[in-house]
């Protein structure tokens, strides 16, 4: 029984640690100066229309049929940031984000996710600046980490 206990406790601790944050744009622009890395899982063909936040690390999520491959797109993921290391993730709207940032948190183990709660298209509006994806793509289909 003292077992039970203390496994369901070191579980619940363990979940309390891990914690999603939603941030807008004055946040997502410290957190991403101060060397948090921002991992942006829209498709090519939005990173292309819309430019991309400077230094994000493009890594599609959702392919366009909404399908995922989620062990897959984690093994990307690892070199970019450590479970115990922060990460952001920033969509179009922030609403693909809320399921990664609950697979990253709650399935990966990743302790702190920061979520872009209005997406790329609010760091837009708001002024945030935008660079053009081409190199970017270029670069990590090289790699093959896109």
């Amino acid at each position: 029984m003292r077992r039970l206990f203390l496994a369901c406790l070191l579980a619940a601790t363990g979940a309390a640690q891990a914690e999603i944050i939603d941030i807008d744009n004055v946040q997502l622009d410290k957190l991403s100066r101060s060397g948090v890395p921002v991992i942006d899982i829209r498709l090519q063909s939005e990173w292309e229309e819309t430019g991309i936040v400077s230094g994000s690390k493009l890594l599609t999520f959702f392919d366009e049929k909404g399908k995922v491959d989620a062990p897959a797109w984690l093994e990307k993921v690892k070199p970019i940031a450590k479970p115990n290391e922060p990460v952001i993730v920033i969509c179009r709207s922030g609403n693909r984000t809320k399921a990664v940032s609950q697979f990253l948190s709650q399935q990966a183990g990743y302790a702190t996710v920061y979520n872009v709660r209005q997406g790329i298209k609010g760091w837009i509006a708001a002024g945030g600046p935008v660079v053009p994806a081409n190199q970017t793509i270029a670069s990590c289909k090289a790699a093959k980490t896109c």
